[in-house]
């Protein structure tokens, strides 16, 4: 008897079983990461090296990171709309949001005591390893940047890195940006000069998926 409900239980629990799975196996495949046989996402293979713009970029230690800064699809109902990119530097998180309650959240390191930003913007520029023009500011406190204030050529140890995302106000440019680092374990802290941080591996993911225009809302 107790075989024949434990055969009864298991032919329940298989349709059960095989929409779980696909259902990470769609969520992996949205993040824009490759499942494994689980359906979980391969993050050896999406932290790896890589090649891009002429330049290596190393991988990721990211078995070293908590994993709730891995890149992953998540539940995210908002009142923005799907394409929007809402950034909670609270948490070191940045949301894509995607239709259906749904984002993909990206880890994010950000700014500073006394360097922190809040407030909406556009992307107005998309820059594929873009000069770096440390700001008057910057430079003031760290006369060593003198050097680069005509802009550092982009490269690895530029510190926009692979991608820039250059967020303005209306006609003007807020001097925030979101790129990548040269600083992999910067991100879920607070290390920045205000400018949003992410791995090479994320950026260049987000950066395919953004069109110039996009709303990105930074919340306080």
């Amino acid at each position: 008897m107790a075989s024949k409900l434990s055969r009864r239980h298991l032919v329940f629990a298989v349709p059960f079983l095989l929409a779980a799975c696909q259902g990470k196996q769609k969520s992996t495949v949205q993040a824009g990461l490759t499942p494994l046989s689980d359906g979980t996402p391969n993050y050896a293979s999406a932290y790896a090296p890589v090649r891009d713009g002429g330049f290596s970029l190393p991988g990721i230690d990211y078995q070293s990171f908590d994993p709730k800064y891995l890149r992953q699809t998540v539940f995210y109902p908002t009142k923005y709309p799907a394409g929007t990119i809402v950034v909670d530097p609270k948490k070191k998180f940045l949301y894509l949001v995607q239709p259906g309650g749904r984002a993909i959240r990206y880890g994010i390191g950000v700014g500073r005591a006394g360097f922190a930003w809040n407030g909406e913007a556009v992307i107005r520029f998309k820059r594929e390893w873009p000069k770096w023009f440390p700001p008057d500011e910057m430079i003031e406190r760290d006369p060593k940047l003198e050097k680069y204030r005509d802009g550092q050529e982009g490269g690895p140890r530029n510190p926009i890195g692979a991608r820039g995302l250059y967020l303005w106000q209306g006609n003007k440019d807020t001097l925030y940006r979101i790129h990548s680092t040269n600083q992999p374990s910067s991100i879920g802290t607070n290390a920045s000069s205000g400018c949003i941080r992410m791995w090479h591996q994320d950026i260049i993911d987000l950066y395919k998926r953004v069109e110039l225009g996009t709303k990105v809302v930074v919340l306080s």
